[in-house]
């Protein structure tokens, strides 16, 4: 009995080790993740940039 509880054990863990459904959604979740702070650390940098640029049309028009 305890050794049929053993093989039944051993068997769901060789089974449960050898799947790789989950792999590909942890890796989607990463590459996300990454493409998320790409956008993050390009917006903070190029915010600044527009900003001037409005403003310097926005004076321009003002002063014409």
């Amino acid at each position: 009995m305890l050794l049929d509880l053993m093989l039944k054990f051993y068997a769901q863990a060789q089974l449960f080790f050898r799947r790789k459904d989950g792999a590909s959604g942890i890796e989607y979740a990463i590459i996300v993740a990454m493409v998320a702070l790409v956008i993050v650390a390009a917006g903070a940098g190029l915010g600044d940039k527009i900003t001037s640029i409005f403003d310097k049309v926005s004076n321009g028009m003002t002063s014409s």
